[in-house]
């Protein structure tokens, strides 16, 4: 497409085909989609940049978005291959059981065109680059529009919300020991996934459901995997209290002296086995 193009309308019969060019680029710690927390502002989210392109003035097009305390970003999921269906599973079922939820009353990424939508917190805007919290998505993610969030226009706190309201599972709170935080933050460092976000995403409802996360009981409590990384939790079920114990990693010496790598995260993992760790701690609420 031309590149001094912002959009074209092709006609064909009855039906519109609409060729977007993105405006920014997201930037921030999530590279894989494991690892992007859902719906961030319940899980504090993450913070990120929105880079917009240069050379089309879009310095100017952001004057006077600082004064907004949050913004819409409309944003592709181009990571997301194969076709959409017409139902979806939701994250959390509705209270009666059902497993199927027709796609348009979900907010699943699986969309007939892969668009998505976040409301994020403005941080600052500096140039051509929004910098912004509570974010759900990925390094790398394409933004089509940023508009900005107007609170008499687009807040009904007293709307009704379908099926959500039927959930089954309350929300569990989600403690971290002291072990498990400091191999959090390296892993981290080490330019590995937020460890400690997706386990909050995954523990904080439902935690033992293996149908929609990959967990598994053990007499401690629990083991949840997140690609090659083994979390300990314990589990009061009385208090609803996650405490997440420790990671491991799920590959043993010979497989890491392997030179084949398919998830190219083998050198993060001789870095994290290589390390000590401090003994168990107390817990802190996060």
């Amino acid at each position: 497409m031309d590149s001094g193009t912002e959009h074209t309308v092709l006609h064909d019969e009855d039906n519109a085909e609409w060729r977007f060019r993105p405006v920014a680029m997201f930037r921030g710690g999530a590279a894989r989609r494991y690892g992007a927390p859902r719906q961030g502002v319940f899980d504090g989210g993450a913070e990120g940049v929105v880079e917009f392109a240069p050379g089309r003035n879009f310095e100017t097009a952001l004057r006077d978005l600082a004064g907004f305390e949050r913004a819409w970003l409309l944003f592709v999921f181009d990571r997301n291959a194969g076709s959409w269906r017409p139902t979806a599973r939701p994250p959390v079922a509705p209270a009666e059981g059902q497993e199927r939820i027709g796609l348009f009353a979900t907010r699943s990424p699986y969309r007939p065109n892969p668009i998505g939508l976040s409301c994020v917190r403005i941080l600052g805007v500096e140039g051509r680059c929004v910098r912004v919290a509570e974010a759900d998505l990925l390094d790398g993610t394409p933004i089509l529009d940023l508009k900005p969030y107007v609170p008499v226009a687009d807040a009904f706190p007293d709307a009704r919300a379908g099926w959500v309201e039927r959930q089954a599972a309350e929300r569990w709170a989600v403690e971290e020991s002291a072990e498990f935080r400091a191999q959090a933050e390296a892993i981290l460092s080490w330019r590995g996934p937020d460890v400690a976000a997706t386990a909050r995403l995954q523990l904080c409802a439902d935690p033992f459901d293996a149908t929609r996360k990959r967990v598994a009981r053990t007499p401690e409590g629990g083991t949840l995997s997140l690609r090659m990384f083994r979390i300990d939790f314990a589990a009061a079920a009385e208090e609803r209290v996650i405490t997440l114990l420790r990671i491991r990693s799920g590959y043993s010496p010979s497989n890491l002296a392997d030179p084949a790598d398919p998830y190219g995260d083998k050198e993060l993992h001789r870095n994290f086995r290589a390390a000590s760790w401090p003994s168990h701690g107390t817990a802190e609420v996060r």
